[in-house]
Parts: C-alpha cells; structure tokens; sequence
C-alpha cells in the first residue's frame, strides 16, 4: 500500500474542458487490464514536455520530440496515445517504425496528421513493441472518449503501481476560473532527469508554445526532477503539460501576474503528483523528505540532498528504523563538494538535532533518532552554513519488498 496516500476519487477528478480521454483493454502484455489511453485535444491546445535524459531513450520518446518540433498553427497537437506493458526501448529502428505506425493509425481513426499525434510507452525493456494489439484496441478507446476518465486514464498507465495517482485543483486566476487535473505513473526505477514514470497535467487556459514550454521545465524542476526511488533513470520518463485553451484565462507574458499564479499551482499539482509516485515506491513503506540549507547555490544543495537519498546504506537503514545516522554524514561527504567544511555541518532528522558542528551532538540520544525512524514520514535536513540556498528531495526506504517485485517483474 502507498504511505499515506489514499486512493484518488474519481468524482474528485475536474473535468478539463478541451481534453477527452478514452482507454481499452487491448491486451499489450496481459489481458483484462487497462492498458491503452488515448486523449484527444481541442485544436485551441498547445502542449510542451520535458523527457528522460537517459542516452537509450525509448522510441516513443524520440518520436514525440520530433513531432513537437514539427508544430504550427495549422498542425497543432491533437492527440496522445500512452500503453503500458511495454516500453518500446531498446528496440532501434523497428521500434521506432511501430511507434511511427501507432500514430498513423490513430491520426487515420481521428482525421488528424500523424505528426499531430504524440506516442508514449511504459512497461519491459528490450520487448518489441506488439502493435497490432495497440491498433485493434484504439476503436475502444475512442468510443469511449470523455471528459470525465481521469481515474480510469490514471488506471491505464499503471506498471507496478498499487494505486492510480491523480489530482485536480480549481483556481480563480485575474477573476477567471481555471481547472486543472494531472495523473502520473511510477513506482520504480525512478531518478531525477526525468525522475519508470508518466506525468499528464491539463488545464484550460490559453497558453502560447514558448511560454508553456518555459512552464513545464520549471515544473518538473521543482517536482519530477526532485524524486528519486531506487536511483534509476529510466529510458521512457515523460511528463506533458497541455494547455487546452478552452477557459477564459489567457496568459500573453512571463511577466504577468497570471503567469506566475499560474505556475504556482502547476508546480504545486506538480509536485503532488510526484509525491505520489515516492508513496507508491515498490516497496516503500516511508515517505522521506530531504532538504538542504545553507548552501551556496541550490545546485550543490540537490547534490547532497540526492547522494543522501541514493543510497542504499541509508535508505536500508530508514527502513529498519536503525538510527545508524553516520550512514547520511558519508552521503554527504562522497556528493562532490569538494570544498565543503564539514566542521560546520548540522543535522537533523525532524525535531532531533544529530550532528552538531561536523560531529555527534552531545545531547543526541540514540532513542530519539529511532523514534523519529519509527514514524512513516520523515524529515532529514542538513545545514551547511555556506550560503542561503536551499533544495528539496523526496524519497522513500527501500525494504525486502522492493527485490521481490523487481526480480518477478516480468513474469
């Protein structure tokens, strides 16, 4: 089960006027289970995304980027196919041949251009990517076309998930109501850059192409390249900011009032989602939260927040509730600030001062740190005394659990 997560509400899921989604059951890698979404687009949307980073990107990665370089005002995007089951990576040129015929089908179904229509995949590694089924059960999934399947499209891009992962949030921005709902996916191999996951988030505003690109990467910065799990970075990770253009709100300049309110609640579902991804971890039975003060730039801030939440030492630890706490001064001292004074150093784990100074506080007692251990929400933080940046990570333990699903991942 997720740590303190609860199940998404499918009557809590806003309707985003401008989108419509629609799933099947097509049978990718196992049958009767939702494996296929497709979401149609308003010709008012513009869309923007930000991708792995991993050198082995999967075909359906490389296929959505030229289609997004390809966009005009006659030849927006107009739809988004996403299967799981399996991730077409890994898969060279055949690969990218069937997630090419992916989009002809589909554009053919709608009366769209293929370049009209990004492709997204998440499951096995290294699998062809079985096509005739994705194309058998597009019909089902347009026949089922609404504005109202966010939980069924958030069940539909599950891996190892336990649960859907969904939000929405409706604001009044410059007097004008604007809705927004997003979905993600993930539960392991998890990293940031991206940080296997699929994030969707929609809302109604009109957005134009430069500025919503400039927004998307500013919310994956401060949420889905802000997670890690298990340190993996995946070939397939996605995440889809669409702006569907079908409310009242129009944002024309970065500079606007309404552009930053804006991106105040697209960070801020943003980083819901991710969270979600972290409580979800496989395995996981703690949700961490590791911040970093003091530094002298925000980068090298993240820079120990992930050698903290990448290892295994520590994160083993927080899952027996063993306060063996110089497992975190050793992440700390391998992250790469060289310069570093350690003899400056304090750390907390909530409300418990551990390190004082660069050493072990005097008045740390051992059965304070395990008490803190004990809880399933976890505070780490680590000040430098170098500066006044600051950053943010989540994480979760990693216990037995997190093996056993690995090593039966593909039966």
């Amino acid at each position: 089960m997720a740590v303190n997560s609860p199940l998404p509400v499918s009557a809590d899921l806003k309707p985003v006027a401008g989108i419509e989604l629609g799933y099947a059951e097509a049978g990718v890698r196992k049958a009767n289970r939702k494996d296929l979404l497709v979401m149609k687009l308003a010709p008012t949307a513009t869309v923007a995304g930000v991708f792995t980073l991993n050198r082995f990107c999967a075909a359906p990665v490389q296929v959505c980027k030229t289609h997004l370089a390809q966009v005009s005002d006659a030849a927006p995007i107009r739809a988004l196919v996403i299967n799981t089951g399996n991730a077409n990576a890994g898969t060279g040129e055949e690969g990218l041949a069937r997630a090419n015929a992916t989009c002809v089908e589909l554009a053919s179904l709608l009366g769209f251009k293929p370049e009209q229509i990004l492709p997204f995949s998440t499951g096995v590694i290294l699998e062809p990517l079985p096509v005739d089924r994705i194309k058998a059960g597009l019909p089902a999934a347009i026949s089922n076309l609404k504005t109202d399947n966010w939980f069924n499209a958030a069940e539909s891009i599950m891996t190892t998930d336990t649960q859907p992962k969904a939000a929405s949030r409706t604001l009044t921005i410059g007097g004008k109501q604007v809705v927004m709902t997003g979905i993600s996916k993930g539960a392991g191999m998890i990293k940031p850059n991206m940080a296997t996951m699929l994030g969707y988030l929609a809302f109604d505003a009109k957005v134009p192409q430069a500025l919503l690109n400039q927004l998307v990467k500013d919310a994956a910065d401060q949420s889905f390249n802000c997670i890690t799990i298990d340190g993996d970075t995946s070939t397939n990770d996605s995440f889809m900011l669409i702006a569907t253009g079908a409310g009242e709100l129009e944002i024309t300049s970065a500079d606007s009032a309404e552009y930053k309110e804006l991106a105040v609640a697209v960070n801020a579902l943003s980083q819901n989602l991710a969270h979600q991804i972290i409580r979800d971890g496989e395995g996981a039975t703690k949700f961490i939260e590791i911040t970093v003060e003091d530094g002298k730039n925000v980068e090298e801030c993240r820079k120990i927040a992930y050698s903290i939440g990448h290892s295994p030492l520590v994160k083993t630890a927080f899952f027996a509730s063993d306060p063996n706490l110089g497992r975190i001064l050793a992440a700390i001292g391998y992250a790469g600030v060289d310069d570093l004074d350690v003899s400056k150093l304090n750390l907390y784990l909530d409300d418990v001062w551990v390190a004082k100074n660069g050493g072990r506080n005097p008045d740390y007692k051992e059965e304070d740190g395990q008490r803190v251990m004990k809880k399933s929400e976890i505070v780490v933080r680590v000040k430098l005394a170098r500066g006044t940046a600051k950053a943010s990570v989540w994480t979760c333990d990693l216990s037995h659990e997190y093996v056993t699903i690995n090593a039966d991942y593909r039966s």
